[in-house]
Parts: structure tokens; sequence; C-alpha cells
């Protein structure tokens, strides 16, 4: 090969595995390159090369130009030690076929050409049912980029950037192009669980999802997630905090003893009396369980035999009123203490604390699901999963910005084990996520997937993540601080979409969970654009540079800048703080002061 040829670069020097050391030619003069009316920049990390191998050819990804690729020998021989560049192979084509993998290596002198756009066609170009547009590359915009959305789904993937880096829209793009809506090759069963913690994405993708929330505006569904869905000491910890082992058992037994009441009252399709444990999901009243463990913990004796109840008044499980006994007295008159007590009065009142604060009415108090005193309910899971699940729409938004900062990990933990179990147990069915599989993203995933957090959402997201491929359940990562996501969550992620990352500590955590050996593409994270990303991974034909596609403004999430210039521009007019004060209150955005009843009537028009 000669230099006449445009496309020509150089030579391979040596083969080191997939790492290939290329001497560049002494024909390029300049860092541009005009083939075929296009304009080409030469020798970019993260551009692509070219290597013919007769039938086939191989292409790598630029790593490392310049000085520090260059042999340690090359300065001792007199070579110019800043014409160098090291590429890592990454894939071969034969014909218009591209796959990543290699049959074979290059030779020392083997010839290297720059990759043209028909030759990114040839990568890139491959459509299918599986293939998803997402953007085009940063360095031919008007190639596409597709990812594979089997991989992407049942690989599990992450989005990771730092604030302002055009993550929440990466992600509402990336759902809508997902989704394909309106599409011949959409995906109308599409079924997308979104964890949205600050309520971001309802304005993006209201159109294509359905939006429970704990604190539901017009147009939302209200969010319930019945406690006795929860495992037993996923509902302790939620209501009562930490249990010493002995005060755990009195829970427990009592929780045990009031589900096999309402199962042997109502029994349940599935479920063998002889098969219950503490943890089965079987409706029971919280306020029984409180009101039957403080009248024992509370309760006096008289008599002879100290075997009478000195009941003054029988109290109200409904009402969470406690019983009153006699107080009981010293010497040997009585009334005396139940000597058989637990010593769990404070736990106890903890529980009544919960069950009275109307915050945690989304769990505790759970509308249709909330059992009666007899564990009696008004409906049961299918319902709640159904809304969840198996409406008509592909996206379920669940918005979570109205939960309390205290119990938001241990919720998300609930809901996301209570879906898990649902679709791992029905896998052999059609509503299973094996026939219709599922796809979990989870915003802000730091908050409560940390690595030494040891909470129940960390525990399910690892089942999750190393499981959940075999049972149609893929995981989407979504972060700003990627160091503090559990290694083991963020290691089975295969699929990478990195955004600018300014901080090292979070760019050295990206680079150790890539499948690729690309360190010097990585180090591009800082300098990214708003809105491009570093693509890697199963779903990936190739890493690449992507710049991802917007969505309408109409459909961009909440998350935008305040825009502090034209604020601050305009003259300060009368402002309604007694309504800042209702929506603190009200723990609801759209609280007003003075309701607004204004009467409609129907305008017909006037005949001419």
């Amino acid at each position: 090969m000669t230099g006449s040829d445009p496309t020509f670069l150089g030579v391979v020097s040596a083969v080191t595995g997939a790492t290939l050391t290329i001497k560049l030619a002494e024909s390029l003069d300049s860092g541009l390159a005009v083939i075929k009316g296009h304009t080409y920049r030469v020798g970019q990390v993260g551009s692509f090369v070219r290597i013919p191998q007769g039938y086939q050819d191989l292409f790598g990804i630029v790593s490392e130009v310049g000085a520090t690729a260059a042999p340690e020998t090359s300065a001792a021989q007199g070579i110019d030690s800043g014409r160098w560049m090291k590429v890592q192979l990454a894939g071969e084509a034969i014909g218009g076929m591209f796959e990543r993998g290699l049959s074979q290596h290059p030779n020392i002198n083997d010839s290297v050409h720059l990759v043209t756009e028909s030759d990114l066609r040839r990568i890139y170009g491959a459509g299918g049912d599986d293939q998803v547009v997402i953007g085009s590359l940063a360095s031919a915009e008007n190639v596409t980029v597709r990812l594979s959305l089997d991989a992407l789904v049942t690989r599990h993937s992450a989005i990771l950037g730092s604030t302002g880096a055009g993550k929440s829209t990466t992600v509402a793009s990336l759902l809508r192009s997902i989704v394909r809506n309106g599409e011949s090759n959409g995906s109308p069963a599409a079924r997308i669980l979104m964890l949205d913690i600050h309520g971001e994405y309802t304005k993006a993708l209201g159109d294509l999802a359905r939006v429970f929330s704990a604190t539901p505006a017009p147009g939302e569904e209200p969010l319930f997630v019945p406690y006795w869905a929860l495992e037993a000491r996923e509902l302790l910890d939620f209501t009562v905090g930490g249990l010493s082992d002995a005060h755990e058992i009195a829970f427990t037994d009592k929780i045990f003893e009031l589900k096999a009441k309402s199962l042997a009252a109502q029994p349940l399709a599935g479920l063998d009396p002889k098969s219950l444990t503490v943890d089965s999901p079987v409706p029971f009243s919280l306020k029984q369980l409180w009101y039957e463990l403080i009248d024992f913990e509370t309760m006096t004796f008289t008599g002879p035999q100290r075997d009478v109840p000195a009941r003054e008044d029988s109290g109200s499980a409904d009402t969470l009123a406690a019983p009153r006994y006699t107080p009981h007295a010293m010497g040997a008159v009585g009334p005396f203490m139940n000597s058989a007590a637990k010593g769990i009065r404070r736990p106890l009142n903890l529980l009544r604390s919960r069950l009275l604060d109307r915050r945690y009415d989304f769990a505790l108090h759970p509308g249709e699901w909330e059992p009666a005193l007899d564990g009696s309910v008004h409906s049961d899971l299918d319902k709640l999963l159904r809304g969840w699940l198996g409406h008509d729409r592909q996206i379920t938004i669940l918005d979570l910005s109205g939960v309390p900062s205290s119990v938001l990990t241990q919720l998300i933990g609930s809901i996301l084990r209570v879906v898990y179990e649902a679709l791992f147990w029905s896998r052999e069915k059609s509503e299973g996520g094996v026939q219709r599989p599922l796809l979990v993203v989870m915003e802000e995933a730091h908050r409560y997937l940390g690595p030494d957090a040891g909470t129940d959402a960390v525990e399910v997201v690892k089942r999750i993540a190393k499981e959940g491929r075999k049972y149609g359940v893929g995981a989407m990562v979504v972060s700003q601080r990627p160091a503090e996501v559990d290694e083991t969550v963020l290691s089975q992620c295969g699929t990478v979409i990195a955004l600018r990352l300014s901080n090292p500590v979070d760019r050295s955590r990206v680079k150790g969970t890539l499948p690729d050996n690309l360190a010097g593409l990585m180090d591009l994270l800082p300098v990214l654009r708003t809105g491009e990303a570093i693509i890697t991974g199963e779903a990936a034909r190739l890493p690449v540079r992507c710049r991802i596609t917007l969505p309408g403004a109409e459909h961009l999430p909440r998350s935008s800048d305040p825009q502090v210039t034209e604020a601050w521009a305009v003259r300060r007019v009368a402002e309604g703080y007694d309504r800042v004060v209702a929506s603190w209150r009200s723990q609801s955005t759209t609280a007003v002061v003075n309701e607004v009843n204004i009467q409609r009537s129907p305008v017909a028009d006037e005949e001419a």
C-alpha cells in the first residue's frame, strides 16, 4: 500500500494480544483528510481504523496517539517518537456483516486505513427489529448509532454522568427510542418500570406512561405498597426500626398467628396452610397486631391466682386506643404486672406513631388493599400487579418524590422485591418475565445502592443483576456518582453509557467495569459535551462516542437548570408566600390556599 491512498495511515509495527502499535506514514502531514468530499480527523482518540486481511477487514479503536504510544526502542533508533498510535482491536467484517471478536490477528507491516463513512455504515448501519436508534456518531453525525434491545435489557445497563451532563434527558430519549411508539417495528407490548426519585419524568414520558405517586397530582394514580406483601423483617424495619432477637420473635410470632387466622377464614389460591410462613404475602391487620401486643404488655391481674385481668376499658384496635388496666401495685394485694410481658412497649409506641402518621399511608393504609381487623381485604395483589405491569401503556412511573427520605430506601427495596418475586415465580406463565420481559429503571441509584448500605434494596438489586437475565428482569442503573454504587451491581451491567464525569474516583470506577480495554477512550469523559456519551458493552457493536438524540421540548424531563439571569432581570412583583406554606404543609406542589370554583356552562353559537 502506498501513500497515494487517501485513507492510508501507516503500518502495523507490533501486535500484543488485542493491542496494536501503529507506525504512522510520513505522508500524513496534516490532521485532516478529505475523502470523496467528506473531511475526516486523522488519528483522533476514539476514532476507528481498518486493517484489510484479504476477504475480511479488522476494525480497531484508537486509544493512544503520540510519544506515549511509541515503543521504548524508537528513540534509540532515531525514529520520530511522535508518529505512533496504539489501537485496540474490537471486531471484524466479512462483506457487509460486522461481528465483535476476532478470528485472526494482523501481521507486521500490514497496512492500516482510516475508517470512512461507508465503513462506518458497515458497522452501525445494520438494522433489524432488535436495533434501536439512540443518536449519531460524534465524529459523523449522519451515521446513526444503534443498540441491541435484547442485550440492553437482559444483560443490564448503566447510565452514568455528572449533574448537568444530560443524564435525565438521555434516559428519557433512550426509553422513547426503545418504545418506538407508532412505528411499524415498535414495541407496543414493552414493559418498563421506572423508579422516579425526583418526579421529573412525568412530563417527559407522560404520553407513554401510567404514573403512580405517593402524592398524586391530577391525572396520576395513588401509589400503594401493601405492608403485608413485604417480608416480616422488611416490615419491622419499616415500622419499628431495629429490634433485638427476643423482641423480633415476639412480633414475628404474632404476625404468623394473625396470618394463619386470616388464611383460615379466607383461603388463598396456591397457598396450603401447612406451607404458610411469616413471610407469605397474606393480609393481616397491623392495627390488630398492635392492639393484641399492647394488650398483653400492659395487662395487670388480680385474684388469689393472679389470673383475673384488671381491665377497666377495652380500648379499640380500629382507633388505636390502647386498653386500660388498673395500675399494678406493690406488695401482695395487687393488681399484679404480667410477668410474661416481652418488654416491647417502646417499639409498639413507634408502630402506633407510624400508623397515625399520614406520610406513611402509601404503605400502612394502602387504600383498597388495607386489611380489616380480621384480615379481609377488598382487593388482592393481582390487582396491584395488574396496575403496575399489566396496563395498556408501555411505561410505569412510580413517582417517589413525596416519600419521606427516612424510609425511601426500604420502600424501594420492598417494591423491587414484590415485582421480582412475582415475575420469578410466574416465569412459566404468559404474564411472567420470560414471556414478557421487564426493564426496571432505577434513577439516583447511589442513594439506595451504596457499597456499604447493606439494605434490602441492595440485596434485591444484586439478585436481579445476577439472576434477572434468566427470568426476564433487566436493570438500568442511573447515577451521578458511580463510586457510590455497589461494585457488584455495577460490574453486572453489560452496557455502560457514560456521559461527562469530572470526578476522578467516579471515572476510575467506570474504567474498572468496562469489558473493553480502552483506558484512552475513557480519559475523554471529563471533556464530553452535554448529551454526548461513550457507549460500550454488550448492546453496542463497538465502543463509540455518541451524540444522544434529544427529545422534543415538550418531552424533556423536569431537570433543566433554572434561568437565573432571566428570573433576576424581572422586577419583583407581589408574591403569595401563603401558597408556599400551604404546599409545604400538605406535602403537595399543587396545594392552594383558596379553592377556586368556576361554574362552566356550554355556549351555543347564535345563528346568523
